[in-house]
């Protein structure tokens, strides 16, 4: 169960955000398995106050199209499905969006999977 954040400078196109989180679910499914209907997003979009970023961190020049994606998932993907998932992602919104590749800032977050409640109160994963 991954949880989706995406981060952008605000976007006169009303349904960019949307089509992001389209790529990055599918960008999902097709590279750490995760399954159908297992798609929550939280897209947030922000005026030039509250969108900081270093433009030329570790020699990779960002722009104003910059796009951060954190994704909280449960741990035990091997570091060759991340990157490949990381791949993936950019390729996708390079594709699909016209995001620059190097526009696209991941951070995944694994955590155990008795982490989770997906309602009602109760630790659906929990053994």
């Amino acid at each position: 169960m991954p949880l989706v954040r995406i981060d952008i400078k605000r976007n006169p196109d009303a349904s960019y955000a949307k089509r992001l989180g389209k790529v990055v679910y599918d960008s999902m499914k097709a590279a750490i398995n995760v399954p159908d209907q297992d798609n929550f997003q939280i897209l947030t979009e922000h005026d030039d106050d509250h969108f900081v970023y270093d433009p030329t961190y570790l020699g990779i020049k960002r722009s104003d199209g910059l796009v951060f994606i954190q994704i909280t998932l449960n741990e035990g993907r091997s570091t060759d499905q991340k990157k490949l998932l990381y791949k993936t992602i950019a390729e996708g919104l390079n594709r699909e969006a016209g995001v620059r590749l190097d526009d696209v800032f991941i951070n995944l977050i694994e955590v155990k999977k008795e982490n989770w409640s997906f309602g009602g109160g109760v630790a659906q994963y929990a053994t």
